[in-house]
């Protein structure tokens, strides 16, 4: 016979809307964040079949193009060796997206593993493990992932796993966080008076709560992770040249920002559409991260 406490756990929370009906309805209330999925859905449509887009060849060379302005199906323009800026800010699209998506995989999945440890241990391991997250928060970002870099060697992969090495240390304070806070909820400890184990509290009640902030907060990292990643291509740490990137694009068009000023301004555009989109959304998921998994 189900208890009290056990149907009190079961039961759903009344209010915002579940399912995909719910989903669906918040976009349509909201312009803003309906533009926000709009783009982010070409974006990643560009990033997997880019000659949708720009069916040219981004590597292809034009002597008698060099410089030209955007105009006359010359979307972004040319940069000096006459190849279309608008087919090359596409096509590298895949890499600076991949290298974000794979920087954020490393972050959430090392922090949270981290996190949920010194979370449940708690004691003497928790005080360790968080001295060092500690530690980590203390180096600013961008040196720590320069000397992974100068470790790794150059590269859009390296970039990924330096980038996703040094945020595994927020992703693990905000796990340890959530933990901790989910833990001395009411419905987890009415889980004790239910008769269910620490383990089975552990992964049946806290470690999906505890996820959904997580997870909000990898959402919205996406976008920082677009940035650093633009800006250590931007540093020449990145994809050789003459390999499409979006942080690459606008380091080589700076040469001619005083008069051929689209080179570096329409591919650092995209960049920053493409990250206020991602907090976006990001934004809407934290909002509704609230609802209680039982």
């Amino acid at each position: 016979m189900t208890t009290t406490l056990e149907a009190g756990l079961a039961a759903p929370p009344s209010g915002r809307p579940r399912g995909l009906r719910g989903r669906l309805a918040v976009p349509a209330r909201s312009p803003g964040l309906l533009l926000a999925y709009v783009w982010i859905a070409v974006v990643l449509l560009a990033a997997v079949h880019p000659a949708l887009f720009a069916p040219g060849d981004p590597l292809r060379q034009d002597g008698a193009r060099m410089l030209l302005a955007p105009g006359g199906g010359r979307l972004f323009g040319t940069d000096d060796f006459g190849r279309d800026q608008f087919t090359r800010t596409v096509w590298g699209t895949g890499q600076s997206l991949r290298a974000a998506v794979v920087a954020v995989a490393i972050g959430l999945v090392g922090g949270s593993l981290i996190g949920l440890v010194a979370g449940a241990l708690r004691g003497r391991v928790d005080s360790v493990v968080m001295r060092i997250v500690d530690i980590m928060l203390a180096v600013p970002s961008l040196i720590v992932s320069l000397a992974i870099i100068s470790a790794l060697g150059r590269g859009t992969l390296n970039i990924a796993v330096a980038i996703g090495i040094n945020s595994t240390a927020g992703f693990a304070r905000l796990m340890r966080s959530e933990v901790l806070k989910v833990s001395n909820a009411t419905y987890v400890e009415a889980s004790v008076f239910a008769g269910h184990g620490y383990v089975r509290r552990l992964f049946k009640h806290v470690v999906p709560n505890a996820s959904r902030s997580v997870l909000a907060a990898a959402t919205m990292d996406i976008g920082t992770a677009i940035l650093t990643v633009a800006a250590l291509s931007f540093l020449g740490l990145g994809a050789p040249p003459p390999t499409p990137e979006w942080g690459l694009l606008v380091a080589e068009g700076r040469t001619f920002i005083g008069v051929q000023w689209w080179l570096s301004l329409l591919p650092g555009l995209v960049i920053v559409v493409t990250v206020l989109a991602v907090y976006r959304i990001g934004r809407s998921f934290n909002r509704g991260r609230t609802r209680v998994v039982a």
